[in-house]
């Protein structure tokens, strides 16, 4: 399993020789100038949320690469009347097996709405099972909830943010990753704009000091999980 980092909360994941890319946010963010747009491509697209930092450019890639895109309702409602056919509308709870793997919507705290202020649904995060684990946190605060994110079978990656401000900041990112009994952790959602601004060293050492492994790829750096 490999993860490419496309800056913010963008990356996409190889599982079992698919391309799942997550929450499309690449040309408006100055930090990922170096990305070109159009030669990526994905067999499905997750976005967690409707806030215009997780999906600025989900409607241009949804058509370019024909992935299949899974969201909330109002998120593929939404899409849907924008010119996007393919989508497949799933909530909090919900899991479905594709052929990459299993793949479970669960609770994020935050709130969600298209960049007219419309209601977006609910925000959520995701789990992929497949020959590794994988949890998205999405946009969150830290909640207990993700103790039950595991259910059983181990969670060998994380992917939390850590900007503080919009949502959880670094401290709370490694509790999280307590509560999930989760090790491995990459760090999402921050630097992109003066409010979510982080040290890098002083969070990587404080994940350190809590026997936990933060990673924080550059952007356009492939990382294996």
């Amino acid at each position: 399993m490999r993860l490419t980092y496309y800056g913010h909360s963008c990356f996409l994941l190889e599982v079992n020789g698919k391309r799942l890319l997550f929450d499309p946010f690449i040309r408006p963010n100055s930090l990922a100038a170096n990305i070109n747009l159009k030669t990526l491509s994905a067999d499905y697209m997750l976005i967690s949320h409707g806030h215009e930092d997780h999906l600025a450019d989900s409607i241009e890639l949804a058509v370019q690469t024909g992935a299949l895109v899974i969201s909330n309702w109002e998120i593929c409602q939404w899409l849907t009347k924008q010119g996007v056919q393919n989508t497949l509308p799933m909530n909090i709870g919900g899991k479905k097996i594709f052929d990459f793997g299993n793949l479970k919507c669960v609770t994020a705290v935050h709130s969600s709405s298209f960049s007219d202020g419309s209601y977006a649904g609910n925000p959520m995060g995701f789990v992929i099972k497949s020959d590794k684990t994988v949890y998205y946190a999405g946009d969150t605060a830290l909640t207990m909830d993700m103790q039950l994110v595991a259910q059983g079978s181990p969670v060998d990656v994380c992917i939390l943010p850590i900007g503080d401000h919009f949502t959880m900041g670094f401290e709370d990112a490694a509790k999280a990753a307590h509560l999930i009994q989760c090790r491995d952790i990459v760090g999402v959602h921050y630097n992109t704009f003066p409010y979510i601004e982080i040290d890098t060293a002083m969070v990587k050492e404080h994940f350190k000091k809590n026997g936990l492994h933060l990673l924080l790829p550059s952007v356009g750096e492939t990382i294996d999980l």
